[in-house]
């Protein structure tokens, strides 16, 4: 019998976190359970991360910050209405609530995510292999998915993540604000389409990950998100889905974060390396998939 054909990516976010995180999705990696990574190069442990990359030939993405930490790029070292007086980004609703203001400056979002990739360059010595945004910050509106849609085409980059899962909404498990932040996410995302298309922007068939964040992370949720994701997927068909993940070993405070502006984490090694050992199988016979990690 024919099964719809997936071809699934499982990216780990946040690599250059701390230490132990990085140890965490490294070690998933070797494992097959990871394929590929978003580095955070404002990350405390950016300059390890990328040894490790280099060391195991991890895919590595950038993993655009706006929101947690401090600047790269010229920011750092002047006023910018990208951050507190204390010199650091707004956080993810702060960014959010100034850009809706109309108080972020464009030209200094193009600044600042020209200086990351130019970062990640000399990090690892090439170009990524996509660009995501850190708390989704790369398809938010008022011109922020353009400007990131225009520097990831000068740039030569091709492939990036759209963060819209389908039938978030109805995800019950996640609390009320959890879930409107999703909604709100994966609206965002449909409305950053014409954008990344425009500029010859490519992304997964299929997203998971807004409904299985933090402790709300198990085989039986991913499941479920990737079913509605493939939901009425004809037989023999193939495409491709991403999973968005978090694992990593905790840290050690106060270890960790992005230039000395530390996070409350959560981790996902665990459920993460009992899901994709399941999904190493490559079928899950309840569902009618055929899966293949790459």
């Amino acid at each position: 019998m024919a099964f719809p054909r997936v071809r699934l990516v499982v990216t780990a976010d946040d690599f250059g976190y701390c230490p132990r995180r990085d140890e965490g999705i490294v070690e998933a990696f070797l494992a097959g359970t990871v394929t590929s990574v978003s580095l955070l190069v404002n990350g405390t442990a950016a300059e390890s991360a990328a040894e490790l990359a280099r060391r195991h030939s991890i895919p590595t993405g950038l993993h655009a910050n706006l929101s947690e930490g401090r600047p790269v790029g010229p920011a750092r070292h002047n006023a910018s209405s990208l951050l507190s007086p204390e010199g650091f980004f707004l956080g993810k609703m702060g960014f959010r609530e100034a850009l809706a203001a109309g108080d972020v400056a464009l030209p200094q979002v193009q600044e600042e995510l020209e200086a990351q990739l130019s970062r990640f360059r000399e990090l690892l010595g090439k170009s990524p292999t996509h660009v995501d945004g850190h708390q989704h910050v790369h398809v938010l509106p008022a011109g922020v998915c353009q400007v990131f849609a225009e520097a990831l085409q000068a740039y030569g980059v091709r492939f990036t993540r759209l963060p819209a899962e389908r039938d978030v909404g109805s995800c019950a498990w996640l609390e009320a604000p959890a879930r409107a932040f999703a909604c709100t996410v994966e609206r965002d995302a449909r409305a950053a389409i014409g954008p990344f298309s425009r500029h010859g922007l490519r992304w997964t068939d299929a997203f998971v990950g807004l409904s299985t964040c933090g402790r709300h992370m198990s085989a039986h949720r991913v499941l479920g998100s990737l079913a509605r994701a493939l939901e009425d997927i004809p037989a023999g068909h193939a495409l491709t889905a991403e999973l968005m993940a978090h694992p990593g070993y905790p840290s050690v405070p106060p270890a960790g974060g992005c230039e000395t502006a530390p996070w409350s984490v959560t981790r996902q090694w665990s459920a993460q390396k009992a899901l994709l050992s399941s999904a190493m199988l490559g079928y899950w016979p309840a569902y009618k998939w055929k899966i293949s990690v790459i």
